[in-house]
Order: structure tokens, then sequence, then C-alpha cells
């Protein structure tokens, strides 16, 4: 990676997070607001759940995508089973020769397909409308 990719890299993720708090702030503004609308106006049914868990969903696949669940989406992650899953693959198939990228070669590159014959012809282009 270059350097003027990681500072775009970096940018994007500063400004992905930037955006989520300024959610979560409207978020915890909204439904604060909409608490107390419902406990001045209706105290004995708490209606304010039906948006806070709407919202809440929203809010909850926006935190994912942008922070990941546990570094599961962090691409250090992503790296590291790739590594495992290339090393796990290697082991299991040791008979196959590597190249010096690393890289799997299989033996058949080609299909074998068999040579198309010529189909006869059961009809004279006179039947043909």
């Amino acid at each position: 990676m270059t350097e003027r990719e990681i500072i775009e890299k970096a940018q994007k993720k500063v400004k992905d997070k930037k955006n989520f708090y300024t959610h979560l702030t409207s978020y915890i503004i909204t439904i604060g607001f909409l608490f107390a609308i419902n406990i001045l106006t209706s105290p004995g049914y708490l209606w304010v759940i039906w948006p806070a868990l709407g919202w809440g969903v929203g809010l909850a696949f926006d935190a994912v995508s942008v922070f990941g669940i546990f570094g599961s989406t962090d691409e250090e992650w992503e790296e590291k089973e790739l590594e495992k899953e290339i090393a796990r693959l290697k082991r299991k198939n040791r008979s196959l020769p590597e190249t010096q990228d690393d890289e799997l070669i299989l033996d058949h590159d080609e299909l074998e397909l068999k040579e198309l014959s010529k189909e006869k012809r059961d009809w004279d282009d006179r039947d043909f409308v």
C-alpha cells in the first residue's frame, strides 16, 4: 500500500467514525426528547420503545460497519485468517507444487474436451417458412 492510499484509508476511517458519533448523538437527543414527550403525555404506555428499537437497530449496524464485531471485520484479522487458510490448504495438498508467490499450481489447467461432430441435417431449407 502506498503512503497516499494509507492516508486516504485513514481519512475514510476517521470520517466514518465521526459520522457514527454524529448519528449516536442525534439518536440520544431525539430518543430523549421522545421519552420526555411520552412520560408527559401517556406515562402508562411506553411507546417510545418502538422508535428507540427501530433506530437502535440501524445504529447498531452502523457501529458494526465502523468498528466491527470484536475485531472480526478488521483487515488485519482478515489477512491473518487468509494466511491460516492458505497454510492449512498447503498442509493438506503437499503434493501440489508451489510457485515463488506461494500460489498453488494445478496440474490440470486445461479442460479435455471432445471434438464436436457436424450435425447431420434431417431437413431441407425449403421446409422453413
